[in-house]
């Protein structure tokens, strides 16, 4: 079987990991913890980068931050994970949903300023597949209209749009560090991007529980108290060791990534019965994911099900928030769905990790060449 992922494991994780079972020091913010954050601050040139126990935990921070009351109302897309609309649902936000562009599964920011409303609070545009949604838009948007800009970039670390980092454009972002990913932190694990000064003092406060624990580490205090809302927002030392290992590895990871991307696009381009991604050219990607899109819902099926008969794990992926019952419950779709449940039912994700051989690619290219057929 060739799975559709393996988690990552790049060799230096176990002795970062052991290291940190021989300091005493487990719990979070330790050593390992400070050597990834600054490692983010430097390479995405980032106001402040926090660990966290995962994306999830990274948008709920994010949504505590910018202050989300019941009645506000935040604007996403559909075509996400849950976590997207429930970390500002559980603050008592009125999902927005908008449509989104069938090239780039992004949300459609052409669209988005007819969903604004006296009672919008934020844009959360979501890069799907480490393919930047058009920012400048966004944000010149955003700043019209006084909003704040959340960037879900659980799938965009090491991707760029116009060469600054995914995560770092709007005022907060978001990443994943969970098994699926590029790179992980043994398993879950996210990091929160703050990238407005407003915010930086509190996210520590947040984090912790809602002390200032941050500040009596630091000297600044003799005791921590309770200051504001928060909760457990920290990531563990152990989690940190394993992904220290990887950012060490970052440049060669994505490197690999790319080139197995880029031999699934070359083998096939020619074949005019599926739709293969597509990338503005303003857009660096990280190689997340490579999916194609068949001609409809059974087609995708018909193909998935040709794949497993060959021992190839193929996945399709999210099923737009709209159309579950939480969906139709807690959120509203402003305008009509044209892509969001269309381009979704067409789209098939092929295996990509970073110890994927080129004879086992070589072996999916041959089987979907036999679908064609």
């Amino acid at each position: 079987m060739i799975p559709f992922n393996i988690p990552l494991i790049i060799g230096t994780e176990l002795d970062f990991i052991q290291t940190v079972i021989s300091s005493g020091q487990l719990c979070g913010d330790g050593y390992f913890a400070q050597r990834c954050q600054q490692w983010m601050e430097h390479n995405f040139r980032c106001q402040k980068a926090l660990l966290t126990p995962s994306c999830t935990a990274s948008l709920e921070m994010a949504a505590i931050l910018l202050d989300i009351h019941p009645g506000d109302e935040v604007i996403m897309p559909s075509y996400t994970f849950t976590s997207t609309a429930n970390a500002f649902l559980l603050r008592g936000a009125t999902i927005v949903f908008v449509d989104i562009r069938p090239d780039t599964m992004n949300i459609d920011e052409t669209i988005i300023e007819n969903a604004i409303t006296p009672r919008t609070k934020a844009i959360v545009p979501v890069h799907y597949a480490g393919v930047a949604c058009d920012m400048d838009v966004i944000m010149a948007i955003a700043a019209r209209h006084r909003l704040w800009v959340v960037e879900d970039a659980a799938q965009g670390m090491m991707a760029t749009y116009k060469n600054r980092s995914l995560g770092t454009i709007g005022h907060i972002g978001c990443y994943s560090f969970h098994q699926t990913k590029n790179y992980t932190a043994g398993g879950e694990g996210g990091a929160v991007l703050i990238n407005h000064p407003t915010f930086i003092e509190r996210a520590a406060i947040v984090r912790e529980h809602g002390t200032n624990r941050n500040q009596f580490v630091r000297g600044q205090v003799d005791k921590y108290t309770w200051q504001d809302i928060g909760s457990s927002y920290l990531m563990a030392d152990l989690q940190a060791a394993y992904l220290w290992a990887q950012l060490e590895a970052a440049s060669a990871i994505n490197k690999r990534r790319i080139v197995l991307w880029n031999q699934y696009y070359q083998a096939l381009t020619a074949k005019n019965w599926m739709t293969l991604p597509y990338v503005p050219v303003m857009c660096k990607h990280n190689a997340h994911i490579f999916y194609v899109k068949l001609r409809d819902i059974d087609d995708r099926d018909g193909f998935i099900r040709h794949m497993k008969t060959a021992n190839i794990w193929t996945v399709c992926h999210y099923i737009p928030l709209h159309n579950s019952s939480a969906g139709q419950r807690f959120a509203r779709f402003h305008g009509k769905d044209h892509y969001t449940t269309r381009e979704s039912q067409r789209l098939v994700r092929l295996p990509l990790f970073y110890n994927l051989s080129d004879s086992d690619q070589q072996r999916i290219i041959d089987v979907i060449s036999e679908y064609s057929s």
